[in-house]
């Protein structure tokens, strides 16, 4: 990760984790979600950390986790992105599964799983509501 790419990151208090499950359609719907927030939902206030720098070690990804509260979104119940975070000695402030959304919007299923189609993108969107509320969470308990 660049410098310039960490600085630009580093300014943002909470930092999401998305799942890199690709070709995985709760891969999917956890990356859309977290685009969401970042992009729109709480734009300057969360920012989000591609899970394959930390799987790889990067130092200066591990060290931006040690230093924000951090949100983990997983798609499946192996939880890669919480537990790559823990490892890398990061604060897990939040954690969201894709499949704990859907076990409550059944009528949601996706049926494709290289592009999310209509049901996957409301998927994302009610996650991506959930994790907005936390990241606000997050922000009055640092006081920011």
């Amino acid at each position: 990760m660049s410098q310039d790419c960490f600085d630009s990151v580093s300014k943002e208090r909470v930092i999401i984790v998305p799942c890199s499950g690709i070709g995985k359609a709760f891969g999917t719907v956890a990356r859309e979600a977290t685009y969401a927030v970042v992009e729109d939902l709480r734009k300057g206030a969360a920012a989000t950390l591609c899970l394959s720098l930390l799987v790889m070690g990067d130092e200066t990804s591990r060290n931006l986790v040690k230093t924000r509260p951090c949100i983990a979104i997983d798609g499946c119940p192996l939880e890669c992105a919480k537990k790559n975070i823990e490892v890398s000695g990061g604060n897990v402030a939040a954690s969201f599964r894709v499949i704990d959304v859907l076990k409550n919007h059944r009528d949601l299923k996706t049926s494709n799983v290289t592009f999310l189609d209509d049901n996957g993108r409301q998927l994302a969107r009610i996650l991506a509501e959930e994790v907005a509320k936390k990241v606000d969470e997050l922000e009055e308990k640092t006081g920011k």
